[in-house]
Formats: C-alpha cells, sequence, structure tokens
C-alpha cells in the first residue's frame, strides 16, 4: 500500500489514477480525476501529453527505427486495439490499414467490463500495482498524444519523472539522471555445467540471474524512495532505472555495485560481475526531446567502461583471488575448487556426483521451476518454514556496506493462493489478471515476466529430460539446441530512433520486445496454431512425432512443443528440444518477430542450433550452438547456422531470390555472380526448406531417400573439393564452378528417383537450376536425420 509520507510513491500513484480515468472515460465509465501537483505539470509538460484526452490507434514503434546506411521501413503499421489475456496472450502482429472506429469500440467495451469495478471500490483507485497493469493490459495498443507512444509508455515515464523531481526545490532546475547495470559473466555462469540434471540445473540458473536482477532493482528502488514505475527495463541481467540527477543517487548506485560485487565475487569466484553507474545529471527538459538520447548513450557507454575493469572498485581482493592457493577436489558440476566440504548433488539418486553448495542449490530449485506461480520477497522474520535451505528458498545475504545490510528471501510458490495475502512483496509470474493484484489479494505485488515454457513429462510433474526428448525426434534420436538474438539491438536503441529517441519511446521500445522473448514465446511454444502469422513457411511432419496418434495436423500444434526455455531474456534465448523440433521451432520464432517487427530490413535474429547425442555435455551443446550462433553473424546477420551451414534466413526458408545475399564476397564478384545466374530462370522451387519439404510430402521412401541423400551429398563434396583447388576464388573458373559442376551429377541423381518424383517437372528442374547450387548439402543432411533410425 501507498505510504503517505512517501512523496515519490504519492506522485507515481496520481499519474497512473489520472491516466486511468482517461481510459475508463474514454470507455464510458465515470472516474475521479486527481489534480496535478507542480512536479506532474513540469512532467506532462516536458513530455508533452495531449490537450486532447482521447486514446487513438497506435503506429508501430519500430517503423521508425533506421540504421545506417539503409533505408528502412517504406510501410505504415498499426497495432489493432486489444488488451492482454490473462495466461498465455496471443501474439499481436501489426497490420497495414488503420483501425477502424468499430474496432476501436470493442477494446472500449472490453474496457468497460473489466474495469468497472473501479467506480465502487476507492480502495482500489489507491492500488498503485493495480491501476499499473491495467493501462499495460488495456493501454498496450492504443496510443495517447503522439501517434507512435502508447498509453502505457507515456503514463508509466510521466509517473517516472514527477517521482524523481518532486523533492527538488526548484523544479525548473530538476535534474534526472539514468541508472544502467548489466551482469556480465552470465554465460560463464550459465554455459559452462555438465553433469547429471544439467538441463534442469542450467534453467534454474538462469532463474537465480533474474531474481539476482530483481534484487538489485529492489535495493536501488528502495534507497532512492522510487517507486516501481521509474524501471525503464529490468531482466536479462539489464537494468535501466530513471532516478533524480543528485549526489544521493550516485552515492547509492555505488554501494550498491560494491555490495553486490563483494557477495557476487566471494560466492561465485568472480564469474559473475554487477556494472552499475548512473549519468551525468541533465536537465529534466531533455526528456522528451532528442537530447535523452544522449545521456541513454552515456549511460550505456559508462557500464562499457565498467564491464572493461571488472571488479575494479576491489583491485586488492581481485588479485587475491589470482594468487595461488590451496585446491579441494573440484566439484562435479561448475569444477570450482574453492570449498572443502562436497556433497552428491541428488541426495536420493546413489552415485549422483558430488558438487558444491551453489550447485546442490541450483539442482534442487531446477526441481521447483516446473511451476512457479508466484514469488515472494520478505525479510527472514516473514519467511513460512523454518529451514533455510530448503529448495523453494533462495536467500540473499549480503554483508553491511555503509551500514546496509541485506539479508532477503526469495520464496517459490506454485499456485499464487498458497501465499499469504500480507506478504511483504509478492512477484506474480506471467499474471494478467486483475483479481490477483486486488488489495484484497496482496497489498504489495507486481508481475514478472519470465519465458518459462517446458513440456511436461508424461507421467510425472517434472519437465522433459534430454533422453526423452531423443526419443521423441523425428528420424535420428537427437537433442537439438538453439541460441538466438536480435541483431545490433545496442544500436537500435542508441541511434535507432532518431529525433524519436524520447523516453516514453524507448520505454515502449524494451517493452515490445521483452513481451516477446518473455511473454509472446511461451505462447508460441504452447499453442502454435494460434500464434503464428497467416502465411509461415513450415515443414508437414508434425503428425510424424512419435508422441502424436492423431491424423489431423493441427492437433499437434495445440500440444505444445517439446522442448525446454533454458534461458529467454530480453533479446535472446537458449533452448533445448527434440532436434526436429528445434529446428522447426527456430522457423516459427524467426517468421513471428519479422511480422511483430512488421518485416522491418533493420530489424532481424540470428541463430545458431546444434545437435547432438542426450549424452553429450550440456556445457559442450551450449558452446557448439554460440558459436553457431557466430558463424550466423559473421555471415552478415540475419542468418541462421544450422547443419554447419550458414545462410540467410529466405534461403533456408525460399523466400525469394534476392541477389545471393548469402555470399560475403566483394561487389564485384557479386555482379559476375549476377550476370551469370540473370541467363537463367528463377526456379520454381528456391531455397533449403522447399525441397525438404516437397520430399516429405511425396514421401520418397528410407530406400530411395539414401540413395538421394548420398548423392547429393557426393554432388556437394565434389563442389566443395574444386573450389579448394582454384586458388582465385574470385575467378569466373570459381564461379562456375560453385553453380554448375552439379549438372551433370544431379541429372544422374534425378534418374533414380521414383517415378512420383520424376514427374514432378517443378522439382526436377529447380533441383537442375544453379541458382539452389549452394544448398545440396544442406537440403540432403536435413533429409537425411528426419529419416534416420538411430
Amino acid at each position: 500500500m501507498i505510504s503517505l509520507h512517501n512523496t515519490s510513491h504519492l506522485e507515481a500513484l496520481t499519474v497512473i489514477q489520472q491516466a486511468v480515468s482517461y481510459l475508463a472515460n474514454w470507455a464510458g465509465l465515470q472516474l475521479p480525476r486527481p489534480a496535478d501537483s507542480s512536479a506532474i505539470e513540469k512532467a506532462r509538460e516536458y513530455l508533452q501529453w495531449p490537450s486532447d484526452r482521447t486514446p487513438k490507434p497506435l503506429r508501430l514503434l519500430f517503423d521508425f527505427v533506421k540504421l545506417e546506411p539503409s533505408p528502412g521501413q517504406n510501410k505504415q503499421h498499426f497495432w489493432q486495439p486489444n488488451l492482454i489475456t490473462d495466461k498465455y496472450p496471443t501474439i499481436p502482429y501489426p497490420q497495414l490499414q488503420e483501425p477502424t472506429k468499430t474496432e476501436l469500440e470493442v477494446l472500449q467495451q472490453q474496457i468497460k467490463k473489466e474495469i468497472g469495478f473501479l467506480q465502487d471500490s476507492p480502495q482500489d483507485r489507491e492500488n498503485l500495482s493495480l491501476l499499473t497493469l491495467i493501462l499495460e493490459k488495456f493501454g498496450s495498443f492504443i496510443s495517447y498524444g503522439e501517434e507512435n507512444v502508447a498509453l502505457i509508455d507515456i503514463a508509466r515515464t510521466t509517473a517516472a519523472v514527477a517521482a524523481a523531481i518532486v523533492n527538488t526545490e526548484d523544479l525548473k532546475t530538476a535534474k534526472l539522471s539514468i541508472v544502467a547495470g548489466d551482469l556480465s559473466g552470465i554465460q560463464n555462469f550459465i554455459y559452462t555445467i555438465s553433469s547429471d540434471g544439467a538441463l534442469k540445473s542450467l534453467r534454474a540458473r538462469s532463474f537465480y540471474l533474474e531474481l539476482v536482477t530483481e534484487e538489485v532493482v529492489a535495493q536501488l528502488l528502495t534507497h532512492l524512495n522510487l517507486p516501481r514505475t521509474n524501471v525503464i527495463y529490468a531482466g536479462g541481467g539489464n537494468i535501466y532505472i530513471l532516478a533524480p540527477g543528485n549526489e544521493v543517487t550516485k552515492n547509492t548506485v555505488k554501494q550498491v555495485r560494491l555490495q553486490f560485487n563483494q557477495w557476487l565475487r566471494e560466492k561465485f569466484q568472480g564469474k559473475i560481475y554487477l556494472a552499475l553507474d548512473s549519468s551525468n545529471e541533465f536537465p529534466v527538459a531533455d526528456i522528451g526531446n532528442t537530447e535523452f538520447s544522449k545521456h541513454w548513450s552515456e549511460a550505456t557507454k559508462k557500464l562499457a567502461a565498467y564491464k572493461a575493469r571488472k571488479f575494479g572498485d576491489h583491485v586488492d581482493e581481485l588479485i587475491a583471488l589470482t594468487k595461488p592457493y590451496y585446491a579441494h577436489t573440484p566439484c562435479k558440476v561448475c569444477h570450482r575448487d574453492d570449498e572443502e566440504v562436497l556433497e552428491p548433488l541428488n541426495k536420493n539418486e546413489p552415485g549422483s556426483p558430488m558438487a558444491c553448495s551453489t550447485c546442490r542449490t541450483m539442482f534442487g530449485l531446477g526441481e521447483k521451476l516446473f511451476r512457479v506461480d508466484a514469488i515472494v520477497r520478505s525479510q527472514p522474520q516473514k519467511v513460512i518454514g523454518k529451514q533455510k535451505d530448503e529448495e523453494d528458498k533462495l536467500w540473499f545475504q549480503l554483508a553491511a556496506s555503509d551500514g546496509r545490510e541485506i539479508n532477503i528471501c526469495y520464496q517459490l510458490f506454485s499456485y499464487w493462493k498458497q501465499v499469504d495475502s500480507n506478504s511483504d512483496n509478492v512477484l506474480l509470474v506471467n499474471d494478467w489478471n486483475l483479481e490477483h493484484y486486488k488489495f484484497r489479494s496482496f497489498r504489495n505485488c507486481a508481475p514478472i515476466l519470465l519465458g518459462n515454457y517446458g513440456k511436461k513429462a508424461k507421467d510425472d510433474n517434472r519437465f522433459l529430460r534430454v533422453e526423452e526428448m531423443a526419443d521423441i525426434s523425428q528420424g535420428i534420436k537427437r537433442v537439438g539446441y538453439l541460441r538466438m538474438d536480435v541483431d545490433r539491438l545496442g544500436q537500435i536503441f542508441a541511434k535507432g530512433l532518431k529525433d524519436n529517441q524520447t523516453l516514453p519511446r524507448l520505454a515502449g521500445l524494451s517493452r515490445q520486445m521483452s513481451y516477446f522473448f518473455k511473454v509472446y514465446l511461451n505462447s508460441l511454444a504452447t499453442n502454435r496454431r494460434d500464434n503464428i502469422p497467416r502465411e509461415i513457411k513450415q515443414l508437414p511432419n508434425s503428425s510424424k512425432s512419435p508422441n502424436n496418434n492423431s491424423t489431423d495436423k493441427t492437433s499437434s500444434d495445440d500440444q505444445g512443443k517439446n522442448i525446454l526455455f533454458i534461458y529467454a531474456g530480453g533479446d535472446d534465448l537458449f533452448v533445448s528440444g527434440a532436434w526436429n523440433e528445434i529446428v522447426d521451432f527456430s522457423f516459427d520464432i524467426y517468421q513471428c518477430f519479422r511480422a511483430y517487427t512488421g518485416h522491418h530490413p533493420d530489424i532481424t535474429l540470428s541463430a545458431g542450433v546444434s545437435i547432438a547425442e542426450p549424452k553429450f555435455p550440456l556445457y559442450k551443446a551450449a558452446e557448439e550452438s554460440g558459436d553457431a550462433e557466430k558463424q550466423a553473424k559473421n555471415n552478415g546477420r540475419d542468418s541462421l547456422s544450422l547443419f554447419n551451414q550458414v545462410f540467410k534466413w529466405d534461403e533456408w526458408l525460399g523466400i525469394e531470390i534476392k541477389n545471393l545475399q548469402h555470399l560475403d564476397e566483394e561487389d564485384e564478384v557479386q555482379k559476375k555472380i549476377i550476370g551469370y545466374l540473370k541467363q537463367e530462370d528463377n526456379p520454381a522451387i528456391w531455397g533449403i526448406l522447399p525441397f525438404v519439404d516437397r520430399l516429405e510430402r511425396q514421401n520418397i521412401g528410407k530406400d530411395f531417400s539414401r540413395n538421394f541423400v548420398r548423392n547429393l551429398l557426393i554432388t556437394a563434396e565434389l563442389q566443395e573439393q574444386a573450389l579448394k583447388k582454384i586458388e582465385d576464388k574470385k575467378s569466373n573458373y570459381a564461379i562456375e564452378t560453385r553453380y554448375y559442376l552439379h549438372l551433370p551429377k544431379i541429372a544422374y541423381t534425378l534418374a533414380r528417383l521414383p517415378q512420383n518424383v520424376l514427374e514432378d517437372d517443378e522439382f526436377r528442374t529447380s533441383l537442375k537450376n544453379p541458382h539452389n547450387a549452394p544448398y545440396f548439402r544442406a537440403i540432403a543432411t536435413w533429409i537425411e536425420l528426419l529419416n534416420r533410425n538411430s
């Protein structure tokens, strides 16, 4: 509940109350609107609140991104006016047509129906968490003021500005600062473990780091006396908070950084480091104009400086880490050797590897993560249960720094009703249900978004194990690992919005990215059919999965993917699962993301997929998929590395021929290639997936499939060996070898395919077409894996 003596929280509450009243009045409800304070007047002035208080259609903010030298987006998209549903929100896709008055009226009716209780509930109108969620649930897809600024974003940032300046004596000279944080070393913490149960241990580690981020935010907000509306973004180890520009902010940031880094260094041997700093003070007037981008960039650059001198605040202690010490038996999971006493990782399993206390905690936590509805943050005296080492509790016990000792417990609950309504702080996981945020449920709660999908095992309340994932796979029994992230995201935030680089828009950009990776991917994995765009490229093999006895393809889309999210942050992810479903899912994510961002040419994804046996060390699989992702980045981004082959996504999907962008050569070479291939007709079938799709549909049989694969691989090897012998890779001879050497062998291969394939003129002529010459190895490998039995 809001403290009457906390002016910052009261300012935030007042702004959010005002925004909710505008929303309610637009929907035909009558809610009182509190008056402006001087701080709110200033915040509204600088953020350019409209005189017309009517919400309108919202333009797609991604349309306004432009990265040089790209021409940027040449289309105008609009969000469909809609609300965010309670459990698994359906992925929204922008449209080219501006929403009609009727479509807006549908949303108005939904608002009127769901928040009408506020008219008769003065207590709920004092609930900042509830009111903010209302704005997010109903105001994320309508604009307020500027056509590309959502109601939730202008309301929340106005509340943040007012809360940050309210205690300034002279508002005209008020200063602000951006607090920026980054947990570096996440990969060293998450991806470098090896043992039985590693999959759930990795998932637990990524979840644990989300709570570390949450606790850093909680400490900053508490000591800066700021409400949660001042958090611009927090997740995936990244933090951005709007704070007063004064010495208190600087000192608080320093103390939090020192305290957490001392704890991280001791607990994790320096593998994880918290880079945390604040920008220089800047005038509050800059918050609504292009000057704000400079302050954002400054905060980001300061982070980079801290990351470059890791633990620079504790140089003497860092040096101590490098000195010789008495090493004990290494932990079999993370390999640290500074703990004298190791215990079995799984006490209930004979022969379980000996592990350190951190790894045992992570293993136990992994058992509890199958379902987490609520997380309670409490002081020790309010923790339910007596044992501090219970698997549903995570303790943050940090030594005092400047008189501030931290002793906080996070307790996990599988069902929100299990939580005491008087708990200090409650985080509700991916929960958009308004009833759960009312004071009668909890006095202080907030949503926390987590990419946490995992397929349930058939006979137990747990996630699928790697062996089960492999067994479910189509064809070869293997596990797939996918790593993926947004290309040039730092540039997009730093300079992509140009003149639109204001606080509300940056907040909107981060919110929409976070929704995709932490909310909508859960929905896509759970129910594919309802979450894919209308036209999407896919393989017709869902019904072949051993766990699907139905002949109705759409039913398999509703059962959920046989995969597990190990990590899904603000712009990247790491996912494991049945290998063929991981491949399918990577294509789904890419196509959904491209549609979600309006197919913007500057907003793309790169990804790497590795495929391994179930017993292959997980840390090695993570390393291989990470290397594959780097190969995709090095291919000019917007690429996928799969089966040790790297191509643009369009080439994998066979969307359209675009001047052979897969070749990383000089312009003169590309001109030569285009000149050669202009003489050839564009094939009816082009790219990798369309060929695999055609052969899967024709069901050519295993014997024919083996022969076809063998000959296609031989053809690819002939090309590759011939190219190795050519010294001048840019010569006409090299180009001809790459695109025409295959013709005799392909003619031989086609002659030995079954009659139904031979009669397919499109398939036969397209496979011989030089445009498809680079793809033979990828096509053959994919078909082979889909049709192998072991």
